[in-house]
Parts: C-alpha cells; structure tokens; sequence
C-alpha cells in the first residue's frame, strides 16, 4: 500500500487506536503518526512501547497540522475534545471518529468542525474485551468491517481517501446512513453486550451457586458471556446512554421473544423450541460463511490475540 496520509492524530490510545497505528505502520499508510491520552500514564505506557512516532501532551498538540484527526475517545468524550480541537484543525483536514453510536456523536461533533474542514464518522466493528494501549496489534482490522457514515455534504475525496486507509488496514468497507448504523449496532452489538453484563450478573446474584463453582463450572456459553461483559465499562456507559432509542426498541423485542420462549418452556412446546432453534442456527452459519467467524469449537477466538 501507498501513503494516504502525511500525518495521522489519534487522540485517545487504547485498544482501537493502538491497533490503527500498528495497522497503519505494517502497511506504510502515514508519514507521521501522533497521539495524545488524557493520562499522563497512558502517555507514558504509549512512549515505552513505541507506540506512535510522537506523543504528545494535548488533543491540541496531536492535532495540529494533521491530515486526519481520528478521535478514539469514548463517545461521551467525543463533543468536549472537538471543541477543544477545533482552532488548530488543518484547512482540507479530514476528522473522523471510531464510536459504536452515530447520530450521536454526529450532533455532538459537527458543530465544532470549522469551515474547510471534512467530518466523516466511522465506525470500525473490531474488537477484544481488552483494551488500553498495550491490548493493540495490527491484524485487528484484517477481513472486519468498518462501516463510514458521511454526513450531509461530506466530500466525496475526503470519504474516498478514508475508506483507503480502512481498506490499507485490511478493514472491508461499507457506507451507511447514522440511524441505520445505530439500528443495525443495537441489534449486533449493544442489545448482545447488555444481556451478557445481566447473564453474568444473574450468576453472581445467584448466591446459591457458589463462586467457584461458576468459575470452575462455566460452559462454553456462560464463558463467551464473560468475555462479553469484560468489556470497558466506560465506553459502554456512553454506547447505552447515547443509543437509547434504538438500543430500546430492541430490547423491547427481546423481551417479547423471551416471553414467548419461557410460554413455550411452561407448556412443553417442544415443536416451538426447535423450530426457533433451527431458525437461530442458520443465522450462525451465515456469520462463517461471511467469514465473520470459524466453527472451531473455541468460538473462533483461537484467531485473536488474547
């Protein structure tokens, strides 16, 4: 791949831009890439590993002169750091962000985007239940998705030189309308990681299954729960206030589906049972055969990085 940027800011460092340095490193995409953390620790850990060719001690400093601006910060952050960004961003600069929620940081971002400057939120769906600086590696992106989310007006060179730079980090790329994408995001993600976090605290409420033995007994399915729910408690603070209304809408589906499976259960509807089941397993193979995932009995998570 050829250079697509001179200079790249991420502004936050944890799992996602860790990952986008390593990535765009491997494949050549950036002359210079910077990058800043609120902690002074982070800071730190960042300059011990190598991570970033200069770190820098402010978002403004970061993002001064940068060509894309990638702001990697919880989206609850999101807003604050635009405006705090705002007077030092580069005429034909490009901001970009990496939320799991759009219309929100959409509303809460382009008010602070100056005239001359592009504004193309992104979202790329990767991820491991680790995070901070040291949790990145390079293939995160290989063969994922990251889906672009133009807003009214984006230069279509501005989106195309983005999904360039997706695609140089082995991401497959897509475009979507914001409110789409938070639907969409409810249902894969937002709904799935809520019921995780109540599953495990099911486990740890049921006091009369001891502590141990939900640790040394845990199935597959109770152990992928886990794994979910170890998730950053901060980032999905601000994915469940920030998508509400869709995240909502979906769990009031759940709610009525598990209404019909528990009626199902209490009358011994075994030809309900199986044919939901049936129906959910092709659903699963869809994800393999879109290469979303493997059939290893590990879930698929012998693949990435621990």
């Amino acid at each position: 791949m050829s250079q697509v940027y001179d200079r790249v800011a991420l502004i936050g460092l944890g799992l996602i831009a860790s990952s986008m340095f390593w990535a765009i490193k491997r494949a050549g995409l950036a002359g210079e890439v910077t990058g800043y953390a609120r902690s002074a620790e982070t800071r730190e850990t960042a300059r011990r590993i190598g991570l970033c060719d200069r770190v820098c001690d402010s978002a403004r400093e970061a993002a001064e002169g940068a060509d894309l601006v990638v702001l990697c910060v919880p989206v609850g952050a999101m807003g604050a750091v635009a405006a705090e960004i705002a007077s030092v961003l580069k005429p034909g600069a490009t901001v970009t962000d990496v939320g799991s929620v759009k219309r929100h940081v959409i509303t809460a971002v382009q008010p602070h985007i100056p005239q001359g400057v592009h504004f193309v939120p992104a979202h790329p769906l990767a991820g491991t239940e680790h995070s901070g600086p040291e949790a990145g590696f390079a293939e995160l992106y290989d063969n994922r998705w990251c889906l672009l989310v133009p807003v009214e007006g984006s230069d279509p060179q501005a989106v195309a030189r983005l999904r360039a730079l997706w695609e140089g980090m082995g991401a497959h790329v897509d475009e979507m309308d914001a409110d789409h994408h938070d639907l969409v995001l409810a249902v894969t993600s937002h709904a799935p990681h809520l019921i995780a976090y109540t599953m495990v605290g099911v486990a740890d409420d049921l006091r009369r299954v001891t502590d141990s033995e939900v640790i040394k007994y845990s199935a597959a399915g109770f152990r992928d729960f886990t794994r979910i729910a170890a998730s950053d408690p901060t980032m999905w603070r601000d994915v469940f206030l920030t998508n509400k209304d869709a995240t909502l809408e979906i769990l009031g589906r759940f709610t009525e589906e598990l209404f019909a499976l528990q009626r199902a259960i209490r009358t011994g509807d075994g030809e309900h049972l199986f044919d939901y089941f049936t129906r959910t397993r092709a659903i699963r193979r869809g994800i393999i055969e879109a290469g979303q995932d493997t059939d290893a009995p590990d879930f698929g998570r012998g693949q990435v990085k621990a």
